[in-house]
């Protein structure tokens, strides 16, 4: 056995690694030395003195400083023990060092307080002679020297671009890639070309690290962070990966560009160019043709004869003959002692339509003006044999008001902010004033402009703040949500506006919606708002046993008003009761919804034909053109529709209806 011919092929193959970045792998340092010396076959590590002969204190100090360094070679980890060490029982020790550094992931970039380790030899007193003792040594590349003080910092500047970048490539979508690259070609993003370079870049390293296993792609990531440029490494941290992070979680392209605007663009800012490219129009358009999809975008209001009996849970008497007057003809028009029941009941939707419904002649029901927002219209393609486009197995699809009225939960989430959280309280208002939110919360502390996006110690945030500095839009919105009730303390919450700054006097006044898990209430002040003059709109007195109690406020909009060719705060006839499209046929896709479709309900608008949510999943690549078709295809206005109120089963809400029958009752009925 010869020692030296091992420790020159180790000295060898650290040289030749030297020439490229070196690295550690996250072995222990105590398991380097065991494995070092268990490694040994039985007969060669005899003992020596009290130890045996491989026992040295010099090797083991070289081991535990430089044994797990690696470098990285055509995408595969190559460690210090790999080169040929021309002795076979020292092989079969560098093998098993080998193997154990490879088992073990990078940890993170190898640095040194010394230019080398080990000792190339050490000397011996042994009475009178001396001898010689060979020991493990190498020389570091000046690259990997650093004074103490400064290694901890660098090892943490190095593993945070490691771990940035293989987010970024787990996580950036192609298509959100390929999507800012056509923007940018376009010149639809503001200063695009100024992150041409990283996004094309980046797209290159992605491309490259999309086949790889997880493993093989840490290790290509640890082999780029040392020379990527860090618009590269890091861009998931700058505007552009945040408008990237956006697409990739499937925010719509408008919403995502507004947001990245928001960020970057100043407050005059116009873009030149639509935000769809002529490439992702031609790739959705070959994929609804290929599907044979082009007839199933032109939608129009559907009517009575457009829906069979079979996903109807009532009809009124007046609406039977559009629907097939034979089906009902076993359904007594008469009921024998009909009864009156003064007494308003709480049910459950479920509740009423098994037990109540069927014993049904008619329904009313109260629409409300808390119920604007749940207007919503029953829309069929123009074309009865067109392919389904949507998840379930038919062509119908509905359309809330939401969409056509530009409700205040629209224009913030437009804008950006969050319309999802357990309280919600949403501004909104119509000239260039600078009106601002405050919420004064029970510990005193005030969330307003000077905190945005700050989230309180009671989970409160401003999210969205507009018309500051200057005024920009005519359709601003402010937005203070809690996203869940378990981080609010009990007591009472104050909400109030201020006019930070008054520029007009047209189209004054504000709105407010309070929404509490889905139940919304609204207030509305006419009146112009003085500068700094200050309204309170309500207090809200929270409690887990209560949830949140409305104690004082400006007053809720109770006065009727005629919407969609209907009174509110009367009730009204419903003609057809059902569960919308992607529950018919004995099938469900998705959030039940319940329609209680009135008798002269007319939306007096075009309603949107589809949505993204709705559509098969073979158009999901191309949402963001579809979701533009989707807002230009629309039905037009039609007296012959059906539309009425339509309430979600994973929303809270309830309505009055009076049902005539067997009894006459008027029951509230809850969702």
């Amino acid at each position: 056995m010869d020692f030296c011919k091992f420790k020159n092929a180790v000295a060898l193959q650290f040289k030749k690694m030297g020439n490229g970045g070196l690295f550690c792998t996250a072995v222990e340092k105590d398991d380097l030395w065991s494995t070092y010396l268990s490694g040994f076959p039985a007969g060669t590590n005899p003992m020596f003195r009290e130890r045996t002969e491989h026992d040295c204190s010099c090797c083991r100090q070289f081991i535990r400083a430089v044994g797990n360094v690696v470098s990285i070679e055509n995408g595969k980890v190559v460690t210090i023990w790999d080169g040929a060490v021309g002795d076979p029982t020292y092989q079969v020790v560098a093998d098993a060092m080998a193997k154990l550094v490879r088992s073990k992931s990078i940890e993170n970039e190898f640095l040194h307080t010394e230019s080398t380790a080990g000792a190339d030899k050490t000397l011996e007193s042994i009475e009178e002679f001396v001898r010689s003792w060979d020991h493990f040594f190498v020389r570091l590349p000046a690259g990997v020297v650093a004074r103490g003080e400064l290694i901890g910092p660098q090892l943490s500047g190095t593993r945070a671009l490691h771990d940035v970048l293989l987010r970024s490539i787990n996580e950036l979508s192609m298509d959100a890639v390929d999507t800012v690259l056509d923007l940018i070609k376009q010149n639809s993003l503001y200063r695009g070309s100024e992150h041409k370079f990283a996004v094309e870049t980046f797209r290159k390293v992605k491309l490259e690290a999309s086949e790889l296993t997880d493993l093989d792609r840490d290790v290509f990531v640890w082999s780029k962070v040392k020379t990527m440029p860090g618009s590269v490494a890091k861009i998931r941290n700058t505007s552009i990966g945040q408008l990237l992070v956006d697409l990739s979680n499937g925010l719509e392209l408008e919403n995502a560009i507004g947001r990245f605007e928001a960020m970057v663009a100043p407050q005059n800012y116009k873009r030149a160019t639509a935000l769809v490219t002529p490439a992702m129009i031609n790739k959705a358009k070959a994929t609804i043709e290929e599907l044979g999809l082009a007839s199933a975008l032109e939608r129009r209001y559907a009517r009575n004869t457009d829906v069979t009996v079979n996903n109807i849970l009532f009809a009124d008497r007046a609406a039977r003959k559009a629907l097939g007057g034979d089906v009902f003809d076993s359904i007594p028009t008469k009921k024998p002692s009909a009864r009156k029941l003064d007494k308003v009941e709480d049910v459950t939707i479920e509740k009423f339509i098994s037990d109540i419904v069927p014993n049904a002649d008619s329904i009313e029901v109260m629409f409300e003006n808390r119920h604007l927002n749940n207007l919503v219209s029953l829309i069929a393609p123009v074309d009865p044999a067109a392919v389904p486009l949507f998840k379930w197995d038919n062509g119908f699809s509905w359309s809330y008001n939401g969409d056509l009225a530009d409700s205040i939960r629209e224009r913030v989430k437009k804008a950006g902010g969050n319309v999802s959280g357990d309280l919600c309280c949403r501004l909104a208002w119509s000239n260039h004033d600078d009106l601002d939110f405050h919420m004064v919360e029970p510990d005193g502390h005030e969330i307003y402009f000077r905190n945005k996006g700050l989230q309180s110690r009671l989970g409160g945030m401003l999210d969205v703040d507009m018309n500051a500095g200057g005024g920009t839009t005519r359709t601003p919105v402010e937005n203070i949500f809690y996203r869940s009730r378990t981080t609010m303390r009990e007591g009472v919450y104050t909400l109030y506006v201020n006019n930070f700054s008054k520029r007009e006097s047209v189209d004054v006044g504000f709105e407010v919606e309070i929404d509490w898990l889905g139940q919304v209430t609204r207030f509305a002040h006419e009146k112009a708002v003085r500068d700094k003059q200050k309204i309170m709109v309500a207090k809200l007195k929270y409690s887990k046993a209560k949830g949140i109690e409305i104690i004082e406020s400006l007053p809720s909009t109770q006065a009727s008003k005629t919407v969609w060719q209907l009174p509110t705060q009367d009730f009204h006839k419903v003609d057809l009761l059902m569960l919308s499209p992607n529950y018919w046929d004995g099938r469900g896709v998705g959030n039940k919804h319940y329609f209680f479709m009135m008798r002269g309900c007319q939306n007096d608008g075009q309603a949107r034909g589809f949505f993204n949510e709705f559509l098969r999943e073979e158009l999901d690549q191309h949402r963001k053109v579809i979701e533009i078709v989707g807002s230009k295809m629309k039905a037009e206005s039609s007296a012959d529709q059906i539309s009425g109120l339509g309430f979600s089963s994973t929303q809270r809400n309830e309505i009055l209806a009076k049902v005539k029958g067997n009894f006459t009752r008027t029951v509230k009925v809850t969702f």
